[in-house]
């Protein structure tokens, strides 16, 4: 009996583009050497460093700002789409980061797979593919499955942290969150927050709200005994 029907619903496609000969060669020679692995995970906790994972870097611009900016954490980038992944390596080597990885494969598999148990201590979700037909809803990134599973792989106190210019999203991800009693919405009106002072506006940003298009972003926190009120 086929098991198509029991395959999980992916929340991206492999959108190739146009990939320079730079950005080719750059995922030939450094993908190797960057690539996150059980291996740099079980380093990174066992050295008490602080582990940081963006979902879906496009080209890395914010993943490599914030790293930039903060080199007290390690990040963890994951991406599908190559064009993305050869000028964020290259960018990389360029200016020396140190405290960059990058996981090229389905988000779902790093957190199965790959990370420990309660090993992030944030996660940044920004602009994620917005899916708008009513039928491709189910391929959004931001379900019920997924957030149970960040859940199992953030420490107590951990933060997610996403945004959205999608208004229609943004109330998708208010339900999907509120079902999850271990994740504690931080605004104080129960919906929107104002963005973190760590993430810089992109040129996809700023392209969108030139347009009119308006930002909600969210931060929620990992309290598990939430669920266990006393």
């Amino acid at each position: 009996m086929s098991t198509a029907s029991h395959r999980p619903i992916r929340s991206f496609v492999r959108r190739q583009g146009r990939i320079t000969i730079a950005q080719r060669q750059a995922l030939e020679a450094l993908l190797p050497n960057y690539r996150f692995t059980k291996e740099h995970a079980t380093k990174l906790l066992a050295a008490d460093k602080q582990l940081i994972l963006e979902v879906g870097f496009g080209n890395g611009e914010t993943l490599l700002a914030m790293a930039r900016e903060r080199p007290e954490y390690f990040f963890i980038g994951a991406e599908v789409y190559r064009p993305g992944l050869g000028r964020c390596l290259l960018r990389t080597q360029q200016e020396q980061l140190d405290n960059i990885a990058v996981f090229d494969r389905d988000v779902n598999q790093l957190l199965t797979d790959v990370l420990p148990a309660h090993s992030l201590d944030q996660t940044c979700i920004f602009f994620p593919d917005p899916w708008p037909k009513k039928r491709h809803h189910k391929r959004r990134l931001v379900s019920r499955a997924f957030v149970q599973q960040l859940a199992t792989r953030t420490r107590v106190g951990g933060l997610l942290f996403m945004a959205t210019d999608w208004r229609d999203y943004a109330t998708a991800i208010l339900e999907v969150m509120a079902e999850q009693r271990c994740w504690q919405n931080l605004s104080k009106t129960g919906n929107f927050v104002s963005r973190a002072i760590f993430r810089p506006l992109t040129r996809f940003e700023r392209r969108g709200t030139q347009l009119g298009h308006q930002v909600f972003d969210f931060r929620f926190q990992y309290q598990p005994t939430l669920n266990n009120p006393e």
